[in-house]
């Protein structure tokens, strides 16, 4: 019983079934998704590190290779990313109270400027699907706004947005800021126009071409 309901959950979190009344995929329609999955798991007793971990955080890391692959586009990608969400709301309550421990924080925002939040929000919801607690800043996100959080949250990682060129150019005084003040402090920045390269000449720690790429990374700071 528990085996299966942990992999009804991979599959609606794989193919991007978020609830009953969802029509995608259409293979699934009429089915129950995440949302409904996941309330069931736990009341068969299923412990919420076990619907973490074997079947949200996996099947993301199913879907971020596929994505990485080129065999599912960004339109799937958020569908997947949707049904993880919805999951995890019925197991922030165990976060809260302990019960299942975080991996860390990570403090998302896109730079100053840049009004782009697609990729953000696809990193985000990724990103705590994997584990992590996740502070999103938003979009258009000042220095001083990085700076305060990073203050709030010692020992969090930083990730730093920009969809633009003309954006990019701002993150190096956001990292510089950060660093000015808090220098173990680990950034990686993403985003369309950036490369590694770029990435390091900037001062960033880390840069993640796609959102799994991002999560590995994450992963190794743990």
């Amino acid at each position: 019983m528990h085996t299966q309901l942990l992999d009804k959950l991979f599959e609606s979190v794989e193919f991007g079934k978020i609830n009953l009344a969802s029509p995608y995929p259409p293979a699934m329609k009429g089915l129950p998704g995440a949302d409904e999955i996941t309330k069931e798991a736990l009341e068969a007793g299923i412990s919420p590190d076990e619907i973490l971990n074997g079947a949200l955080i996996a099947a993301m890391d199913k879907v971020g290779k596929k994505f990485s692959e080129k065999k599912i586009f960004v339109p799937q990608m958020l569908l997947s990313a949707k049904a993880m969400s919805v999951s995890m709301n019925h197991l922030k309550p165990y976060f809260a109270d302990g019960t299942v421990k975080r991996k860390g924080v990570f403090i998302i925002g896109t730079v100053f400027g840049d009004l782009h939040d697609i990729g953000k929000n696809l990193v985000s919801m990724m990103v705590e699907g994997a584990g992590w607690e996740v502070i999103d800043l938003g979009v258009d996100v000042k220095t001083e706004t990085f700076v305060a959080k990073v203050a709030e949250y010692p020992g969090a990682l930083v990730g730093i947005s920009a969809l633009l060129t003309t954006t990019m150019v701002n993150i190096q005084p956001v990292i510089e800021a950060i660093k000015a003040v808090s220098p173990d402090t680990k950034i990686i920045v993403g985003g369309a126009p950036l490369t590694a390269d770029f990435a390091a000449s900037i001062g960033a720690d880390g840069y993640g071409k796609d959102p799994g790429e991002g999560i590995v990374w994450l992963d190794a700071q743990f």
